[in-house]
């Protein structure tokens, strides 16, 4: 990407891009051995996979695939202030849910599907306030700059 491209982007739209760039490798860094311990026994969903993203947090198929598309969303709607701002804020929103269903959903309960941890749950809510305050913060800039 050349400097005049970035230098065009708005702070919104930084932001929106460097979180989809960190949820993109974060999802594929869950599929790779070492720095995802016991990969074997990465199952596709539920609570039972006891693949360990960082040691830390508890990963499947799915919840890696959710990540690359949500990384791959970010860069693509990192293209507009409009659509960067509602990735961060919308984004923050989900994030926000999945905390409090893992705080419903925890452990080895049924219902956990995703699956999460408590450590998940800590950066779940991390997430989702750090993404909403950025989305509002910026956009807001983003909206008074364009005036």
């Amino acid at each position: 990407m050349s400097t005049s491209v970035i230098s065009h982007r708005t702070p919104v739209q930084l932001a929106a891009a460097a979180v989809g760039a960190v949820f993109l490798v974060v999802g594929i860094l869950g599929f790779i051995p070492g720095i995802t311990s016991d990969v074997g026994s990465l199952s596709f969903a539920g609570h039972g996979s006891h693949a360990m993203l960082l040691g830390l947090f508890q990963v499947s198929v799915l919840h890696n695939i959710v990540h690359v598309l949500f990384g791959v969303a970010g860069l693509a709607l990192a293209r507009s202030m409009g659509s960067a701002k509602g990735y961060l804020v919308w984004g923050g929103a989900i994030y926000l849910v999945l905390f409090v269903y893992g705080l419903i959903f925890n452990g080895d309960m049924a219902g956990n599907f995703v699956p999460v941890n408590a450590a998940d749950n800590v950066l779940h809510l991390v997430l989702g306030i750090g993404m909403l305050a950025v989305g509002l913060v910026l956009g807001r800039q983003t909206v008074a700059r364009t005036r």
